[in-house]
């Protein structure tokens, strides 16, 4: 447990997170009394002295001070908002090489920054900055290595045309079906299994209601429909007469699915030739198959409870079909596997010569099954989780994959970070929306996040459906009149 103590408290959470970064596993108290807690403190003071903000981190244990770092940058004029902005990360930045100075052996690749968007955070300095002084702030003030500057770069050079070609009138819809076959031990998605009770028609025809009500304020509002997304859980524990509706309802209440129609199929113990041919007919262009792992032993140890041949086959499948985009999502750094097992499942992989490959590193979630059998498995280091995201790199590069979206999760192993990779033209429009926070999203379902983007003041509203089904079929009007309000509407 840690202490932090700071004349600041409005920065706590934020200064916490940097701690965190070098002890994942710490609970930090903000303020807390000493005697109730470990003794170890990390102290941050502030002040604005001489035309300089002087951030001052000291790390204690009882009274003395075992290390200590002073960071002091040009304090910034502006409205109040800049000035908060710059003022946390002038104290951020104290305490991530406080941290630093005292834990040298964590990886920390990505420095001090604690934020899921290290791209969007480059576009805006590049914004303000050029290019060039962007990369070199990145460099200098938040400590994020080369290797990183370079993916960022790269991604940010990607995605130029995709966010050049979308217009403030645009919004991206999303569909969320928050059910699945089984529940994976590493998962903290508000998602249910489906089973023989599950009352799936109460949930459709809320889903229904919901979508209709969206459509027509996004008509009202004289926007357009730039991706469509159906996403979970796993949409396709639908049978095919629901999932077979449920298109038909979106696409007539929007009319159309703009540039893109993605289905998120996942489990390849869902996806069959029936809701293939479905899905085909309704004109979705884009579909998931995935895998996690290609290793028999992991899915059987995650609770997957499908075959390697079974992902080969669905993919194979959707081939058939004539689905000329498919993607295919993988883990590293799952229980027990290691470099020699994801180099396998690559290996499989690339012989399946998706389109899409998205790599993720492991995030222990508090509330998955996996943290609280932590002690149970074995995970790999820094050293390993490295090697592990590289193989998925050198997997993309021979598939002539490019990264064209990338985002951070809190306690991933090693520091690291989920990185898409596509061919050139078949990149995941929506993805790039989604994650750079460029265009609004009207969302549907359980747990699904609507946000308006105000990009001219960079800023971004949201309104969350319930995550609990039974809540969110009782609120589909109230949460509705909260999108409207939200929406203009």
């Amino acid at each position: 447990m840690i202490r932090l103590t700071t004349n600041e408290p409005g920065f706590a959470n934020d200064l916490a997170e940097e701690i965190r970064l070098f002890l994942p596993a710490a609970e930090v108290f903000a303020d807390a009394p000493r005697s109730e807690y470990a003794q170890d403190e990390v102290r941050v003071l502030f002040e604005e002295r001489g035309g300089a903000w002087i951030a001052r981190a000291e790390y204690l244990r009882g009274c003395d001070v075992l290390d200590e770092y002073v960071h002091s940058a040009p304090a910034v004029e502006g409205s109040a908002l800049l000035r908060k902005r710059h003022a946390k990360r002038c104290m951020k930045v104290a305490v991530f090489r406080l941290m630093r100075k005292r834990f040298p052996e964590v990886c920390v690749p990505w420095g001090s920054l604690t934020g899921i968007r290290p791209t969007r955070l480059f576009r805006e300095l590049e914004r303000d900055v050029g290019s060039e002084a962007a990369i070199e702030l990145l460099r200098s003030e938040f400590d994020v290595e080369a290797s990183k500057l370079r993916l960022v770069r790269e991604i940010a050079d990607v995605q130029r045309p995709i966010l050049a070609a979308q217009t403030a009138r645009d919004v991206d819809v999303y569909i969320g079906i928050p059910f699945c076959k089984t529940r994976c031990l590493y998962c903290s998605f508000a998602s249910s299994i489906r089973t023989a009770s599950t009352d799936m028609e109460a949930y459709l025809n809320a889903l229904f209601h919901d979508i209709e009500l969206g459509a027509k304020l996004v008509a009202q509002t004289g926007r357009r429909v730039r991706c469509m997304y159906v996403g979970g859980g796993t949409p396709t524990v639908l049978t095919a007469a629901e999932l077979d509706a449920l298109l038909s309802r979106a696409l007539a209440a929007y009319g159309a699915s703009g540039v893109e129609f993605t289905v998120e199929a996942g489990r390849p113990d869902t996806i069959d030739a029936e809701k293939l041919d479905v899905m085909r007919a309704q004109g979705v262009s884009r579909i998931s198959v995935n895998p996690q792992t290609m290793n028999a032993h992991t899915l059987e140890l995650v609770g997957r409870r499908h075959s390697v041949e079974a992902v080969e086959d669905a993919v194979a499948l959707a081939r058939a079909k004539g689905f000329s985009t498919v993607n295919m999502d993988v883990i590293v750094g799952l229980p027990n596997e290691t470099a020699e097992d994801v180099a396998r499942t690559m290996e499989r992989i690339v012989a399946l010569a998706p389109e899409n490959l998205t790599v993720h590193t492991l995030a222990i979630k508090r509330s998955s099954a996996l943290k609280a059998q932590l002690c149970e498995y074995d995970l790999p280091d820094a050293d390993v989780a490295e090697e592990m995201v590289m193989a998925g790199y050198s997997a993309a590069q021979s598939l002539k994959m490019r990264p064209y979206y990338m985002y951070r999760q809190k306690y991933m192993r090693g520091n690291l970070e989920n990185v898409g990779y596509a061919r050139e033209g078949a990149e995941c429009v929506y993805n790039v929306d989604m994650m750079e926070d460029t265009t609004s999203i009207m969302a549907h379902g359980a747990g699904a996040m609507t946000k308006v983007v105000y990009d001219a003041e960079r800023r971004i509203e949201r309104v969350a459906n319930p995550k609990d089904i039974a809540t969110y079929i009782q609120k589909v009007e109230r949460v509705y009149d909260v999108k409207r309000a939200l929406f203009g509407g």
